[in-house]
């Protein structure tokens, strides 16, 4: 939505979605727009995509943006979602879905458990933990807004039993706010207690299905930095340009806890913050277990972007060469997911894409337990992470060959409708016979001839 050379305003968007299924994206400072193109960004598999660059202009000038000041909860939910929409607000716990999108508009009587997330449990990360501590009422009232717009009937705050200041600020909060109970749950630290669909489990008893979702129970989840953007949204006026972030690592000298533009490079990012004793050995984007390493540090913080680790040398173990599996079973006892990683291994190994998934492959959520307690070295994560890839890389194909199959059909109908129409004028309006054509003709001609000699006459 901006060209080049353009100068834009903080908090202006810069780029929409088209379809309503992905979130708006702001200038997180005023500047002029340099350049346009296709940069490496923070992926497991060095992905590349359209990126629009701003040289600030050191004003930090914010673009005009109304707010609401009116009672949230008097207001119908759908313009809430519209408004969190515009704000670019997506799921900042790791996924980045669009926030939303999650929320069924109007009342809808299937939403009865919300569920803020607040269990991060992949080791480093500390940013959730410090936001509560910073922001519990902001937290406590956007949560309140996030429930109006998806008219759920209860909500729960799960944070993990060792973040006993959080849970104190939070009661502080919860009281001192009006509106409906807002309960706190703490949970076990064991990893990964903090995945959506564990966090689920743990509150309530059920399961979110195979491939589904938990709304499929009557349950949304929300992390706790989505519940403090969307208060900064409709009360602030502010969209998603900025989150917490923990920056930390053995390389550092002061790990801490930073509130980052979305698009600071990380170069920048560990220059002026981090104070390094030693160069990094490895740069990972989120936790230990969870995290995946960058090729670069010339690369943006994303709104997904939780954790930045510096590691020192030595910190994290060299990878080892990987042996044969000896089907010892460590991996299907320390699979949170209740799954069989060994036999996803060998599916992954013999691409069988049908096997792998029948066995669940896509209920796996890449905690990394199963190559953590491996004997024999197998990266088994990778397997599966790159089987997905190829899967939906498959899939992709698939939708195209199906879509251009259809306008190839699509086509052929076209023609032969026409076809079938020509014929059938030909068959309701046959020739005539030569005579017939022969009397239209002299009748023609005779007509003619009058009219020639009408005008000879009259000349």
């Amino acid at each position: 939505m901006v060209t080049t050379g353009q100068h834009v305003l903080k908090g202006q968007v810069i780029a929409g979605s088209a379809d309503g299924t992905s979130a708006a994206v702001h200038a997180s400072s005023s500047g002029t727009v340099t350049d346009i193109s296709s940069r490496p960004i923070p992926s497991r598999y060095g992905a590349q995509e359209l990126c629009i660059e701003i040289e600030t202009d050191g004003k930090d000038r914010w673009v005009s943006i109304p707010t609401i000041n009116a009672d949230v909860c008097s207001l119908p939910p759908t313009l809430v979602k519209e408004k969190i929409q515009e704000a670019g607000i997506v799921g900042l716990g790791g996924a980045g879905f669009p926030s939303a999108v999650k929320m069924l508009p109007g009342n809808h009587p299937d939403v009865r458990l919300m569920i803020l997330n607040a269990v991060e449990c992949d080791p480093y990360i500390s940013c959730d933990e410090a936001l509560i501590r910073e922001y519990a009422l902001q937290v406590v009232q956007g949560l309140q807004i996030l429930r109006h717009a998806a008219q759920a009937l209860e909500c729960v705050i799960a944070i993990r039993s060792d973040m006993s200041e959080a849970k104190s600020a939070l009661v502080l909060a919860i009281d001192s706010t009006d509106g409906p109970e807002v309960k706190i749950a703490s949970l076990s630290t064991i990893y990964p207690a903090g995945g959506e669909k564990q966090v689920v489990k743990s509150l309530t008893g059920f399961e979110v299905p195979d491939q589904g979702l938990p709304l499929d129970l009557g349950i949304i989840c929300y992390n706790v930095g989505t519940a403090l953007a969307t208060y900064q949204a409709i009360k602030e006026g502010k969209p998603l340009i900025s989150r917490i972030v923990t920056v930390t690592g053995g390389a550092l000298r002061e790990p801490r806890n930073l509130d980052v533009m979305v698009g600071t490079p990380i170069r920048n990012l560990i220059e002026q913050f981090g104070n390094c004793i030693d160069d990094p050995e490895y740069l990972i984007a989120g936790g230990a277990m969870m995290g995946f390493s960058l090729p670069s540090d010339d690369v943006p913080l994303l709104k997904t972007t939780n954790c930045i680790i510096a590691a020192a040398p030595g910190e994290f173990p060299a990878q080892q060469t990987a042996n044969e599996c000896i089907r010892c079973g460590d991996c299907v006892a320390a699979c949170p997911a209740s799954l069989f990683p060994q036999e996803l291994y060998q599916d992954s190994r013999t691409k069988n894409y049908d096997r792998a998934r029948s066995h669940g492959l896509f209920a796996c959520i890449e905690c990394g337990c199963c190559t953590y307690v491996c004997p024999s070295r197998i990266p088994l994560v990778d397997y599966y992470r790159q089987t997905k890839l190829e899967i939906k890389n498959l899939t992709v194909k698939d939708q195209e060959a199906q879509l251009a199959r259809q306008r190839y059909e699509s086509r052929e109908a076209r023609i032969a409708e026409t076809r079938d129409a020509v014929t059938s004028k030909v068959l309701v309006d046959p020739k005539p016979d030569p005579e017939t054509m022969r009397s239209e003709i002299e009748a023609a001609v005779a007509r003619a001839k009058f009219k020639r000699g009408r005008r000879e006459n009259k000349n």
